[in-house]
């Protein structure tokens, strides 16, 4: 399903992913861990088709993206659902309408959509929710929502990027059992994540990046017990914090997110807001980036 042969990818003198090969197979589970910086957002974005390794070869449900143009980066995005940490819904959007919108910038008849939608909201377990908007859910249903999104359209594989990062570690647990349910039905999912606690339980294959470099690809747990730096703060279950002092300022503060940690407290700035109307259409058309 995805296949890194060789690939390395340097930012001037700053390294990305050095000599690195990965193989992973359709209906895999994989998660992708490592400090802060270690290489995970590169090695996403390459898949994306956001960014071009400097050699090597990226080989994708059978066909080699390292080699196709522009105009095939649509097709190639179709085949990947992305589900995001901060949920990226559509806010003036009901439920329905947030997952529809992913089928509609495609171009998908009514029919298709109204016989879709229902069923993916039935199996992410919030079609009851349908004429809610994002403001009337709780962060968990969110998520779900946003793994509805995903799903609709039927991707070859789910990437996810810390999706569990806002959600208490109750809710998590939740949203991971979904994801191994879609998992199990055929979808092959990849995880970045820093959360230990949830590797080290659902104990499936870790692939760990260091520095660029592919430094473990075995099945276990999380392997790493302690962040690089005081700056790179770790609470099980809940997003990784950076930028500490930066976040301590008053209009910046987002309670809901304060953990206590080592004796003290840390505390992450608000998310960022997204003016998404447009941005989901511009990313499937080749366009404009959502992973960051």
């Amino acid at each position: 399903m995805i296949v890194f042969n060789n690939v390395t990818k340097k930012y001037g003198e700053n390294v990305g992913l050095i000599n690195a090969s990965v193989h992973i197979n359709s209906g895999d589970f994989v998660f992708l861990v490592g400090p802060s910086g270690a290489g995970k957002t590169t090695f996403i974005r390459l898949i994306l088709k956001e960014i071009d390794p400097d050699s090597g070869r990226i080989i994708l449900a059978g066909k080699d993206i390292t080699k196709i143009g522009r105009r095939e980066i649509p097709e190639i995005r179709q085949k990947i659902g992305m589900v995001f940490q901060d949920f990226r819904l559509l806010e003036k959007k009901t439920v329905y309408e947030n997952v529809a919108f992913a089928m509609e910038v495609l171009h998908k008849s009514k029919k298709e959509i109204k016989e879709r939608v229902p069923y993916v909201l039935e199996l992410v377990d919030i079609k009851d929710k349908a004429d809610r908007y994002p403001n009337e859910l709780s962060a968990g249903e969110q998520q779900r929502v946003g793994i509805a999104r995903a799903l609709v359209n039927k991707p070859r594989v789910l990437i996810c990027d810390e999706p569990t990062g806002n959600l208490d570690p109750m809710t998590a647990m939740d949203i991971m059992a979904l994801l191994e349910q879609i998992n199990v039905r055929g979808t092959t999912v990849l995880m970045v994540t820093h959360a230990k606690d949830i590797v080290d339980k659902m104990n499936k294959r870790v692939v760990a990046i260091d520095h660029g470099h592919i430094v473990r690809d075995e099945e276990g747990s999380y392997g790493y017990t302690k962040q690089n730096t005081e700056d790179e703060l770790y609470v099980p279950g809940y997003a990784t914090y950076t930028g500490v002092a930066a976040a301590a300022e008053p209009e910046s503060i987002a309670p809901d997110f304060t953990q206590e940690l080592r004796a003290r407290t840390v505390t992450t700035a608000a998310p960022s807001d997204y003016d998404v109307d447009d941005m989901l259409s511009a990313y499937l058309d080749g366009g404009e980036d959502i992973y960051e």
